[in-house]
């Protein structure tokens, strides 16, 4: 991806490293969203899919009174990035060896407000910034204790996007799925959850989710969630290209890469040699790769309606 010294760094990263974290769970009962992935076995991945059925879609958010619409967006001039201070809040720390990784998150969380601030603007809505947490280890949440073995996941109850960036050395030698944009698809995939999440759609599938006759029809709720966020991280991809010129030959590959490799089967596969589709949470490898790739090729969010679709 094409970014430098003259590109914005979002200001709304809090950085915790080194600060302990830990801590119990939180009053709430939410549950944060993961992007999949981690260090956790079979029995752990599905347990933890199926503790975090909160979030799903109900199609009307987005297709009724208020839904969102792709506004023409002109190409803005790009803006100045704030010098870096030592020590100052939403600075890279001195002498962390993250530092570099924590810059490319700035980065990417600023393209990420711009284009959604302009969707949401051209839907006579406002976009409501989230925070994104790095941690290493154990952080606490609104959602309970964060844990680097989850992988990235995003809090609903905080509106915060939680990450430990050792999490992309596991994307890189784990998932063999390398690449600065696999990087940002992991990002836009959460910030995507907080779109969910800012419609009201995590409010109305709660109540989907306690009518559901089943713990399937539950997990099918979870999936199509998730591959709506797949398809939102495509549509920012394709509209921050058109507004920041951010791609570079080879990116878009490394995010379908990426999408592919944290597939359920994929998965399920690697630590059982089988998969089961019934307990799938967040989709297949063809799944996520569609979905993305739907999100890319269209750049509309109209066109991410996971629930109307004849097909996944």
């Amino acid at each position: 991806m094409r970014y430098g010294e003259g590109d914005r760094q979002s200001e709304n990263v809090e950085d915790r490293r080194g600060d302990g974290g830990g801590g119990g769970m939180f009053p709430g009962g939410g549950m944060p969203i993961r992007i999949g992935g981690g260090g956790l076995s079979l029995g752990s991945l599905i347990l933890i899919g199926i503790v975090c059925l909160v979030l799903g879609i109900n199609p009307l958010a987005l297709l009724s009174d208020g839904g969102l619409q792709i506004p023409d967006m002109p190409r803005p001039d790009r803006q100045a990035a704030p010098q870096n201070v030592p020590g100052m809040p939403g600075q890279p720390r001195v002498g962390d060896s993250n530092d570099e990784k924590a810059r490319f998150v700035r980065w990417v969380l600023a393209d990420t407000e711009d284009v959604w601030e302009k969707i949401f603007a051209g839907a006579n809505r406002r976009y409501e910034k989230p925070t994104l947490v790095i941690f290493s280890g154990l952080t606490r949440t609104a959602c309970g204790t964060g844990q680097s073995a989850m992988g990235p996941f995003y809090c609903p109850l905080d509106r915060k996007v939680y990450i430990d960036l050792s999490f992309y050395d596991d994307l890189r030698r784990r998932f063999h799925a390398p690449g600065d944009f696999a990087q940002a698809y992991v990002i836009a995939h959460e910030i995507g959850h907080h779109v969910q999440n800012q419609l009201g759609i995590a409010d109305k599938v709660q109540a989907l989710k306690q009518r559901a006759s089943s713990g399937g029809q539950a997990n099918l709720l979870q999936v199509k969630m998730e591959l709506q966020a797949d398809c939102f991280a495509g549509v920012w991809a394709s509209l921050n290209h058109q507004m920041n010129n951010r791609l570079q030959p080879g990116d878009i590959e490394s995010g379908l890469n990426a999408a592919a490799a944290i597939g359920d089967d994929r998965l399920q596969k690697q630590a059982q040699g089988y998969a089961v589709p019934e307990s799938f949470t967040h989709g297949s490898s063809a799944q996520r790769v569609r979905w993305f790739k739907r999100g890319y090729d269209t750049g509309q969010t109209q066109q991410c309606d996971t629930f109307n679709a004849p097909s996944l």
